[in-house]
Order: structure tokens, then sequence, then C-alpha cells
């Protein structure tokens, strides 16, 4: 499932962009697919926290020197690729949900003279609500390029965790969004999700596990402007 977000570009800067989510939990009793009134918006989600690499940050340029902003001065560049995510939540009893996040490192460098490590720094973000930051981690992942290659792989990977109960709709939030309505009701047209305290509701609920290279301001403002 992909679900695209904007946020604001003074918020980019610290957690930026969220560009596409993919589900992977498995699912439980929290788990609902909610059709809005007559226009059919289908809606599904569980307590596990949405996982995605955010706009801008999946990538990574180096350059020689550092300064240069030049093409002929770029050294490495580095993506993020194959994000796979997962979670059980079928243990009711768990008050705590674990998501676990891996992914390659796909770079290439400008010379295939010598054998080469590079280390890359990512960030792991859990994100509440789609702005507020609940917890934030750094790891870095090394990526070795043998004498003669131009390019390397290397594997990453990163966990977050959400609370059950803060993940987890409300019950009256929850009966509405999968309450079956028949032509003849009076809000069979009606959706949901147009009511501001159902969002609000979803927003309060809704967690993102997010990955990304840890990018210095240039960097960032490199692949925001290219």
């Amino acid at each position: 499932m992909s679900i695209p977000k904007r946020l604001p570009l003074a918020l980019l800067l610290t957690t930026p962009v969220l560009a596409g989510l993919l589900a992977g939990c498995a699912k439980d009793k929290n788990a609902i697919t909610a059709v809005g009134g007559s226009i059919g918006q289908e809606i599904q989600r569980t307590s596990c926290p949405a996982v995605g690499v955010p706009a801008y940050t999946g990538d990574v340029t180096l350059f020689d020197p550092p300064a240069s902003r030049e093409a002929r001065a770029i050294d490495i560049v580095a993506d993020i690729t194959d994000v796979k995510a997962s979670c059980d939540e079928s243990d009711p009893t768990a008050a705590i949900l674990t998501s676990h996040v891996s992914f390659r490192v796909d770079a290439r460098r400008s010379s295939a003279h010598g054998a080469r490590d590079v280390v890359l720094p990512y960030f792991a973000v859990v994100l509440h609500g789609g702005t507020a930051v609940a917890s934030k981690s750094i790891s870095r992942v090394s990526v070795h390029f043998d004498d003669g290659k131009l390019t390397a792989s290397a594997d990453g990977q990163a966990t977050g965790t959400v609370s059950r109960a803060d993940a987890t709709l409300p019950a009256n939030i929850r009966a509405r969004l999968i309450r079956k309505r028949n032509a003849s009701d009076a809000d069979a047209s009606v959706d949901p999700m147009a009511d501001p305290s159902v969002r609000a509701a979803l927003a309060k609920a809704s967690f993102d596990l997010l990955v990304g290279f840890q990018l210095t301001q240039e960097q960032l403002a490199y692949n925001a402007t290219r």
C-alpha cells in the first residue's frame, strides 16, 4: 500500500517528507478495512507502524572535493532500495509492537581504482500522527568496493516500537469506520472521513517508521533542488 504525504519544508529539514509506506504487519482484531460513503474510499490500517523512506533521503551523493556540486566532482552515489518490513501484532497481550525493517544500499563510484570502504549513516524515525517524532536512532552501513569494481551493495536494518494502546483506534471511531451501511440509510452517502473528529482520531493513532540516509543540510538541499 502506498500512502503519499507531504510535510512543511521546516519539518523536512529534521524529519523529511514521507514518500511511500509499505504495510508489513500480521493482522489481528485491531485491523480494520473501512469503506467510506458512496464514493467507495477504502482505508486499511493495523496497529503496527507503516514503514517507508522519506522523500529526498533515499539517496546520497558524495563529492570530491566535498564542497563542490559540479557533476564532474561526483565521487559516490548510493540509494536505499528493496525496503521490507515485518511486524507481528497477533499476540493480544503484547503491549509493545516492534517493527523490523531491512533494506539494501546500492552504491556506485566514479573510479574503479583500488579497494575502498565507504561508511554511510542512516536514521530510523518513529513518527506519531504524521509530524511528531516519537524516537530516532542513527546507524551506519559500510559499503565495500572491490578493486576494479564500480558498484557495490550492502544490507541495512532498523527497528521501531510503538505502544499498542496508543496505536489502537477508540472503539467508537472504529465502529463508525467499519459499520456497513445500506443504500436506504440516511447517512449512506456520508463519508466518515469527512468528520474532523474521525480524521483526528486516525492521526492520533497513526505511527510511521521511516528510514533514510542521515544527510547534512547541504546534502538534503542538493537532493531537494537538483
